[in-house]
């Protein structure tokens, strides 16, 4: 297994600590650390990449893995805060907060799943869709609104308006990364869309 797939792998390894942290409230700052280490895993996706790209290391192991991984870590880190809607009630905003949110990640998710199935089409009738900037630019805004609400509540513990102005930053974020994503699912589905005509036509 090349230094890659390792790095791809320790991502996946680093989920269920994240979770864990994240859901065991006898940890104190729980939400900084489940949030260093959500930050410490997302930046791999970007170094296992581009080791594989720089030193011709793209296998299929890793093309299997690599998207398991970052929709896996994400996909846990939007359910974990919905599960703990402490890490935004500060804010007093109300009961529809957790409502809107659920929404944003039902969309996310349901995306996700979208794109997926496309792939799978594509890869049976020997097809790579390779992922564009929209999606890239979803992935990154998406990354920073799930850390910003992970540390929100400890910061805000800490330091009640830089926990505010986190808090704030991470739900805007949030619903940023929902228009993005269903922005560029539309883009990726309208762009490869002949994989399904094709899959129609036969």
């Amino acid at each position: 297994m090349n230094l890659p797939n390792k790095i791809t792998l320790t991502r996946i390894c680093l989920i269920p600590v994240f979770a864990v942290v994240f859901l065991v409230e006898a940890i104190p700052y729980r939400g900084l650390i489940a949030c260093g280490i959500f930050v410490l895993a997302a930046c791999t996706d970007f170094l296992d990449g581009h080791i594989a790209r720089s030193r011709g290391l793209v296998t299929d192991l890793g093309k299997f893995l690599d998207p398991i991984a970052d929709k896996v870590l994400v996909s846990t880190a939007l359910i974990l805060l919905l599960c703990r809607p402490s890490a935004w009630d500060f804010l007093e905003l109300g009961g529809w907060l957790p409502a809107a949110l659920g929404v944003c990640v039902a969309l996310i998710l349901a995306r996700e799943q979208i794109v997926s199935g496309l792939r799978m089409v594509a890869a049976a009738k020997g097809v790579v869709l390779a992922a564009d900037l929209s999606g890239k630019i979803k992935t990154t805004v998406q990354d920073i609104a799930v850390a910003a609400l992970l540390a929100a509540a400890d910061l805000y513990a800490l330091h009640g308006l830089t926990g505010t102005v986190v808090c704030a930053v991470g739900l805007i974020g949030i619903a940023l990364a929902t228009v993005l994503t269903v922005w560029s699912g539309v883009v990726y589905l309208v762009k490869n869309r002949n994989v399904l005509k094709e899959k129609s036509e036969e």
